[in-house]
């Protein structure tokens, strides 16, 4: 098997290093459709932007926002207990890098990713040097993870999944050997749920190194809003203080005919109803908005600033970096991204710590741990709806018409949340210390 994993390997190295002329030609299109960073992209050829201070060095990288803002109480957490340490975050999305670098503390080292070809890690790797590498859950690359551990530094997988997709892939006869070897690598897996777990003993990761936690998707942290961004949030809730409230977070496209025919319904019985519309990607937010103007709706758009009139029904946001907070405008809160076939859902445990009554689609994907866990926890948390639109308007007219059963919905969630995120930090923190920490900084490595 190791035999046939390293083979596997050279000729993923062989092709890695053939295409990365074409790597580099397709990050300069990337930037001139701007989608890199039009002074930072080379970067993500292992060109660092910032110096690199003395003392140890851990690199955590997260592909996009939603891994970078679950690795952020992670990495508080060990600067807290080991001050001396320097921290490298890489991520991999323009719009990630755009929200965390306003959100860092000014002492986190943010840089985009490096692509996974032979020059670029090794150039990255030979001028951090870092003493440890901690990956977010499912950012696992061949030449970054041989190299690493060719220079002798210790590899972490934290929130770690792999999605069924992936998994068949991974599994057959051919990938199996090379991904068997890259987990031979590691020397900490915490995988986000117990179904997890196993798919990477399937996949042969050494058992000794799979060790729990809790999913991170639980650790809600001080994420550091600003001062203007908290007097918008406040704003807009004075804004919204005499009206029905509801929200869609998350949504795919597909999914915004589904929402704004519950609206129509909705408006029918409750003509002082907002509807908050949060479209998984910005410009999809814009589209919404034209549309529904040209249609006649009222409708404001959150980056236009603008008040809301009496006749304002519909909110549309399109911005990023806002979800937490915008849930607690809302005392329900419909989940998107699980509506529609082929979609695989999306984190409900920020709405659940804001106290959201939870409702969700029945597409939950890897998400599906998550809606179990905590309907185990408390039955009456998430609602998830299985069977489409008419059953969504049901649900909510409930919930818009019995207080009671909306409270105790509300309550329901917010306590399985409570419930589900204690400790989680403190459980990383040990096993990181434990696995990572006690060897990347008493051994010595050869660079």
């Amino acid at each position: 098997m190791m035999k046939n994993g390293l083979a596997a390997y050279k000729i993923y190295r062989a092709l890695s290093y053939g295409v990365s002329p074409l790597i580099r030609l397709h990050l300069r299109w990337r930037r001139f459709r701007g989608l890199e960073h039009l002074q930072r992209w080379p970067e993500r050829l292992g060109h660092p932007s910032q110096p690199r201070q003395p003392g140890p060095l851990v690199w955590f990288h997260a592909v996009s926002l939603g891994e970078g803002m679950i690795a952020i109480p992670v990495i508080k957490h060990c600067i807290q207990k080991m001050p001396h340490l320097n921290i490298l975050l890489t991520i991999t999305t323009l719009s990630a890098f755009e929200v965390l670098r306003k959100r860092l503390p000014s002492e986190i080292i943010l840089q985009f990713s490096p692509v996974d070809t032979p020059a670029s890690i090794s150039y990255f790797l030979h001028y951090w040097k870092p003493n440890a590498i901690v990956l977010m859950e499912s950012e696992l690359w061949p030449n970054l993870i041989m190299d690493a551990s060719k220079n002798g530094i210790t590899l972490a997988l934290l929130n770690a999944r792999i999605s069924e997709k992936s998994f068949n892939i991974w599994s057959g006869s051919v990938l199996l050997p090379l991904i068997s070897l890259m987990f031979s690598k590691f020397s900490l897996i915490v995988p986000l749920s117990t179904e997890q777990g196993v798919r990477f003993q399937l996949l042969q990761a050494p058992p000794y190194i799979i060790n729990f936690s809790g999913d991170l998707k639980y650790v809600i942290g001080d994420i550091g809003v600003d001062e203007s961004s908290r007097k918008s949030i406040d704003n807009l809730r004075l804004q919204l203080s005499h009206k029905q409230v509801w929200m869609a977070s998350s949504i795919h496209r597909g999914e915004e005919e589904i929402i704004l025919g519950v609206h129509t319904v909705l408006m029918h019985l409750q003509p002082n109803i907002v509807t908050i519309i949060v479209p998984r990607h910005p410009q999809h937010g814009r589209e919404i908005a034209k549309k529904l103007e040209r249609e006649g709706h009222n409708v404001v758009l959150r980056s236009q600033h603008e008040r809301f009139t009496p006749e304002t029904n519909i909110y549309v946001v399109d911005t990023l970096g806002e979800l937490r907070q915008l849930y607690t405008l809302t005392p329900i809160a419909v989940i998107g991204g699980s509506f529609v076939p082929g979609l695989s859902g999306h984190n409900i445990s920020e709405a659940a710590a804001a106290g959201c009554a939870i409702l969700t689609g029945r597409h939950v994907g890897h998400f599906s741990h998550m809606v179990l866990e905590m309907q185990q926890s408390n039955p009456l948390s998430v609602l998830q709806v299985v069977s489409g639109r008419v059953e969504l308007e049901n649900s909510l007219i409930e919930l818009f018409t019995n207080t009671t059963l909306l409270e105790t919905r509300r309550r329901a969630a917010k306590e399985a949340f409570c419930m589900l995120s204690s400790d989680i930090v403190a459980n990383i923190w040990s096993l990181l210390n434990f696995h990572i920490f006690s060897r990347s900084f008493t051994e010595t490595k050869p660079h």
